[in-house]
């Protein structure tokens, strides 16, 4: 009998777990489930493979999408600051990649389509498909306002104003250089003409007082689309500050916790850095390039095998937003295929039912559990959206024939 009364806590614990993730499963299915920024298509470009079929390597595919019941990944076009340098080199690879993705809809289409409206999420979601909404990462190929009309009409929905560092746009937080001091003049106008148009910004990868400028220029609520909470790694900018987390939700944005081992906590940055460190070293001394199927498979089984952090120090972050801010104004931004080091139990997209069983573990309601998952992020487009309607029709050569 003693022995019976010493298991029993270990069983009672054991049974409420696998109640949570039988449970969590249901929500992940009965849920739309939004993650703000997945790099696929520059994993591509290292190695390809077929995301509509089970992959080698790589945080995301079609079978593993199903499985977690991932909806609507935020599709990353990234543009490293490296294009920046040369003429013309952003918007050829911003065209490229979206092409990539335009052409995965192509191949599968019965399995993924590309939403131009916050309401396609729910539609697609209800046709069995993956939508595939495009996030520009780095405003480098803006380099007039009518390039944001154009990229808008191939299905950017939000645009990171900049990336690792300065750019024409704004300051990067990876950046000393505060070459604006937050944004440019010409900042200024790309912020007022994405809220015309209907296209989210993104303030993820800006300096602090960057953001304090787009909050106050922008008539549209903003995102942060993969950063977390700076307060689990001070002075480390690349995470948002309580400050600007109460910032924005006062503005009715939304910031999306990103799982990258180094956005969890302070020490794991370094982590981090040693596994990058480590596989790149490996690489090197035998010969091998990372853009080789050998590769790319012994970087994705190092990271894969080297877990960094914990789940629940990640959902500390959902906690630590929700208490500063309320359940309005969070949500999840991943980063997979862009970070190396991710935590224990979220080692890619079908993954999504550990973190909702363990919001469950505390006690956060499904309702609670549907905004975290998608519905804040799809409430701020929708609202992006209704400012633009709010704008007079732009001009055309037409309409202004005779004036």
């Amino acid at each position: 009998m003693y022995r019976l009364f010493f298991f029993l806590p270990i069983l009672l614990t054991g049974c409420i777990q696998d109640m949570n993730l039988e449970r969590a499963h249901e929500l992940a299915k009965a849920h739309l489930i939004i993650d703000g920024h997945i790099d696929v298509p520059y994993r591509m470009t290292r190695y390809t493979e077929d995301v509509s079929q089970e992959t080698f390597g790589g945080d995301f595919d079609y079978p593993k999408a199903m499985a977690g019941g991932l909806n609507a990944p935020f599709i990353a076009i990234y543009i490293p600051s490296a294009r920046q340098d040369v003429p013309g080199a952003a918007k050829v690879l911003a065209d490229s990649l979206i092409d990539m993705v335009e052409g995965w809809v192509t191949h599968a289409p019965d399995k993924f389509a590309i939403p131009m409206r916050s309401s396609d999420l729910i539609a697609h979601k209800d046709a069995g498909l993956v939508s595939l909404p495009l996030g520009m990462e780095n405003g480098a190929p803006i380099e007039s306002l009518e390039d944001l009309e154009y990229y808008y009409d191939r299905g950017i929905r939000y645009i990171t104003l900049t990336h690792g560092r300065d750019n024409h746009i704004c300051d990067s937080s990876y950046d000393s250089t505060r070459t604006w001091g937050g944004l440019s003049p010409f900042g200024e106008d790309v912020v007022d003409h994405m809220n015309r148009l209907g296209i989210m910004v993104d303030i993820s990868h800006l300096t602090d007082s960057t953001i304090a400028q787009v909050l106050r220029r922008s008539s549209a609520p903003v995102i942060a689309t993969h950063s977390s909470a700076r307060h689990f790694t001070p002075g480390w900018e690349r995470n948002i500050s309580d400050e600007l987390i109460q910032a924005a939700a006062a503005r009715g944005g939304v910031i999306m916790v990103s799982f990258g081992s180094s956005f969890v906590r302070g020490e794991y940055l370094e982590q981090n850095g040693v596994l990058v460190d480590d596989i790149e070293a490996y690489l090197e001394e035998n010969g091998i390039p990372l853009t080789s199927k050998e590769g790319f498979l012994y970087r994705e089984s190092r990271r894969k095998s080297t877990p960094i952090g914990t789940l629940a120090e990640l959902v500390d972050h959902i906690d630590h937003i929700v208490n500063l801010v309320g359940i309005d104004h969070v949500g999840l931004g991943s980063d997979y295929d862009g970070v190396t080091g991710l935590p224990e139990g979220l080692e890619d997209v079908s993954t999504y039912p550990n973190l909702i069983a363990e919001l469950l573990r505390r006690e956060y309601s499904e309702d609670e559990i549907a905004k975290i998952l998608g519905g804040n992020a799809l409430r701020v487009w929708q609202e992006v959206e209704e400012v633009a309607k709010s704008y007079a029709p732009l001009s055309t050569p037409e309409t202004n024939a005779g004036t």
